[in-house]
């Protein structure tokens, strides 16, 4: 996005330096990286970068309005209630992509957002090694709002652990060493320093949960939560599993609820130049006549499951639950990123942290993915190159 930037990275690029840079990455956690990565970081001037941190705010502007809470309760299922929740997520991830717009010029369109966490700690890992091999241009940098890899670090210490000791707290997911974010949950370990456990191997005792580690047992106060709770439904989980749900004597980070309160169910209630225009189904004053132009999402599923692409006044009108999907305006991702064969799309995905107190969040670092396909993700993108997981270089 940068021509004079892509230009020198593509004609400098070879695949042995892109083998070295590999080879250095999956080292630090062999096995670990099941995705794949790409060739090449994503170069954003000051002025694209101004515009999508111009987004984020304004979506950070109805967050933080004082019926947030109100405007989202229903957004949070009933199976899913649960006590103990926080006055704010100390997470949220806004997805952008890169678009065109009528006059062929670029701008980011929102395309979804998670009060949850990403792969905060591997961005670390990935920026560092990726400025090993490919050395970043001056004044570009992935990390925002002046942070740096150290005060980064300190910074995501300081939000998961909080007031506690790092024994007590731990990243909680749903088996996961079968998980494709694992590689994060490593580095999660290396930067944070928690540990990961299963939801299988927590126990209770009265309402204090623990888990044991070297014949130890370490009591948890705080939980990194990673549990997708959609996800936990689908699984078969061993008798005696310890139920999440209960009031437990623990602190959550972030509180379950807020995947669901910062989510698609948000979308509606933005209005944004940077976010297309979305509806809940159930809402429809009339089925629009250019459904070619829409794509339809259902609320509570995750990683694109479920979105219809080629939507029909048919798929609408047989929805058993309109009230649990959502109709939003298509956007058209720019091919913005020069390869050797065929342009790629790319999405950016910010990270915007806030602690608790904090009277805004604000952003701190990125991830980014490349697709030649219809859509982004693995299954569209197979046998392609310069495309996968990648990170933007802003221009500072």
């Amino acid at each position: 996005m940068v021509p004079a930037i892509r230009k020198a990275f593509n004609e400098a690029f070879t695949p042995e330096a892109y083998e070295r840079f590999l080879a250095d990455l999956h080292s630090h956690h062999p096995g670990d990286i099941e995705f794949r990565v790409a060739e090449t970081p994503v170069f954003v001037d000051k002025a694209f970068t101004q515009q999508v941190l111009q987004a984020c705010e304004d979506i950070v502007d109805v967050i933080v309005q004082p019926d947030f809470l109100a405007m989202t309760e229903a957004a949070i299922p009933p199976q899913v209630r649960m006590a103990g929740e926080t006055p704010n997520t100390e997470f949220i991830c806004f997805d952008f992509g890169i678009c065109e717009n009528e006059d062929g010029s670029y701008s980011p369109q929102l395309i979804e957002m998670q009060g949850f966490p990403s792969l905060f700690a591997y961005q670390i890992l990935h920026s560092l090694v990726t400025n090993r091999h490919f050395p970043f241009p001056e004044g570009y940098n992935s990390y925002l709002n002046g942070y740096t890899q150290e005060t980064y670090q300190q910074l995501l210490q300081h939000i998961i652990i909080g007031r506690h000791q790092a024994e007590h707290v731990i990243l909680l997911e749903i088996y996961p060493d079968q998980q494709k974010t694992r590689i994060d949950f490593r580095c999660t370990k290396d930067y944070v320093g928690i540990e990961t456990v299963c939801l299988t191997q927590l126990k209770a005792d009265g309402r204090q949960l623990y888990y044991e580690k070297d014949g130890q047992r370490i009591d948890v106060h705080r939980i990194y939560n990673r549990v997708i709770f959609d996800d936990l439904d689908k699984q078969s989980l061993p008798p005696g599993t310890v139920d999440i749900r209960q009031p437990w004597q623990v602190e959550w980070c972030p509180h379950p609820h807020w995947f669901y309160r910062i989510s698609k169910y948000t979308l509606p209630f933005i209005n944004s130049p940077y976010v297309p225009k979305t509806y809940f189904v159930h809402q429809l004053p009339a089925i629009p006549a250019d459904l070619e132009n829409y794509v339809l999402k259902p609320l509570f599923s995750f990683a694109g499951q479920g979105v219809l692409i080629d939507v029909t006044r048919a798929d609408i009108e047989a929805l058993p639950d309109p009230e649990n999907w959502i109709l939003q305006r298509k956007v058209k991702y720019a091919d913005a990123i020069v390869t050797p064969d065929v342009p790629a799309k790319a999405e950016i995905r910010i990270f915007y942290f806030w602690p608790q107190g904090a009277a805004r969040p604000f952003a701190a670092q990125n991830l980014s993915r490349l697709s030649k396909g219809k859509m982004i993700g693995v299954r569209y993108n197979k046998d392609k190159e310069w495309v996968g997981g990648s990170l933007v270089l802003f221009e500072q």
